[in-house]
């Protein structure tokens, strides 16, 4: 049920916007639902209003939002095609008013399209103990590298607001054990989910503030960050991975010897990135400081609408699906204005092996078929020289076996001529046919004689 009513049950006409109420399930859910249910489109009133707004008064026991919701997915919506957005509740009330009267709206639903150009930014959203950014942090290096000043990466690390989560108590201490810092502003999860052993959520912002420090000072100048991406590789490979012989011996995640290697070896000045650290205002356990570095990732975080790690963003707009190097090169390569995509783009975007032709420079094997359904020129032009060369060889095959056949039967008949042919050479005598006059009367016979020789 719902407005405008369905007076002969039939059901709303479509294609329409479905409105509904904010409440009792996910944002995902009720989407999914709402798709089911035919809607092209999901319009999400929201039940409070944001406490910033001037017309928002709310009455009796009503309460105000401090912050603007963020809808986002949470994982689950893969199979959701339809596009959805959360309402105003000052906006949807209108609306929801004049639907209620049995009124039709007219809404438009528009989206924000990056716009392309020659230079393409993309930002990783990650935190150092996720396992599921690996395969980007330990490759993708290669082809920030090659994409050179045609594309600007950023890489963010992911921390948890501790004073919006609660860890911060009244009394301004931690609450919220070993997961967090400066007393419980700047938090993490546990690498490992042992609270009393191997690494803390403590180390995970350290880390993450090391991370970011290590950018600035060599990545944020080219917007390539070569010394950055040798960092986070070499630490993956020496400081966080399980020993193939012990493989449930804590890692090194939090040991400074091994981060002090890690640096000198990736080429890192250490007191540069230890400065960088401290002037932020530092990340120590039992200290109130705030860190304008790790302030500045939980408001863009917000800005950014990103809740769920490793989120990748091109031109600003998040890519779905998990990733790979195959998916997060074919993401960066289509953020470019057409025409203008860089070369190594054209080459290895729709390679077989993407990884190998970033390392080549060359491609060894095109895709058959592109991402967008398309078949590659050179694909056409060979699957035509190849239909071609077949239809050629088989015309050929057809001819010859007419020729062998035509052959067959002439020799047939020959062989059936010849021993009367021998015969008669042999009596003197040759074939007569008689023929008979038009009166009916026989003149002297004509004889046809032919031999075949």
């Amino acid at each position: 049920s719902g407005y405008p009513e369905d007076e002969n049950g039939s059901g709303w006409k479509t294609p329409y916007i479905l409105m509904v109420d904010r409440g009792d399930c996910s944002f995902v859910q009720k989407v999914r639902n709402a798709q089911r249910a035919g809607a092209s489109g999901v319009l999400i009133a929201d039940s409070l209003c944001l406490c910033e707004h001037a017309d928002c008064q709310p009455t009796g026991d009503e309460m105000c939002e401090a912050q603007e919701p963020i809808m986002a997915d949470d994982g689950s919506g893969t199979d959701i095609s339809i596009p959805s957005f959360l309402v105003f509740k000052e906006d949807a009330d209108q609306v929801k008013a004049v639907l209620m009267q049995n009124q039709h709206v007219r809404a438009e639903m528009s989206f924000k399209v990056p716009a392309p150009d020659s230079r393409v930014e993309y930002e990783l959203w990650t935190s150092p103990s996720d396992r599921n950014s690996r395969p980007i942090e330990e490759t993708f290096g290669l082809a920030a590298l090659a994409l050179k000043d045609h594309a600007s990466f950023k890489p963010h690390p992911y921390v948890y607001d501790g004073l919006r989560a609660g860890c911060q108590g009244g009394d301004g201490k931690n609450q919220c054990y070993n997961l967090c810092t400066n007393n419980g502003r700047y938090c993490s999860t546990d690498p490992d989910d042992d609270l009393d052993n191997g690494a803390t959520g403590a180390d995970v912002v350290r880390e993450s503030l090391r991370r970011i420090c290590i950018w600035k000072t060599y990545g944020e100048p080219d917007g390539i960050g070569v010394a950055w991406w040798t960092y986070v590789q070499n630490f993956i490979d020496k400081c966080d991975t399980p020993d193939e012989y012990e493989p449930y011996k804590q890692t090194k995640f939090n040991d400074q010897t091994c981060v002090d290697e890690v640096m000198t070896l990736s080429g890192v000045d250490k007191q540069k990135v230890e400065k960088c650290m401290s002037d932020s205002g530092g990340v120590e356990s039992e200290s109130d400081a705030v860190n304008v570095l790790l302030d500045k990732e939980i408001k863009d975080q917000e800005a950014s609408g990103v809740v769920l790690i490793p989120s990748l963003l091109v031109n600003k707009a998040v890519v779905h699906g998990s990733l790979s190097f195959a998916t997060t090169l074919k993401a960066v390569c289509s953020g470019y204005a057409p025409g203008s995509e860089p070369q190594i783009c054209e080459e290895c975007a729709n390679c077989q092996d993407e990884l190998k032709c970033i390392k080549n420079g060359h491609c060894s094997a095109k895709l058959l078929v592109l991402d967008d359904g398309t078949v590659p020129i050179e694909v056409f032009v060979v699957a035509l020289l190849a239909i071609s060369v077949v239809f050629c060889c088989v015309g050929w095959v057809v001819y010859e076996r007419q020729q062998r056949h035509m052959r067959d039967q002439i020799h047939g008949i020959v062989a059936e001529y010849m021993p009367v042919t021998a015969q008669n050479a042999k009596d003197g005598t040759s074939l007569a046919i008689g023929q008979d006059d038009e009166d009916g009367f026989d003149d002297e016979p004509r004889h046809e004689s032919f031999s075949i020789e």
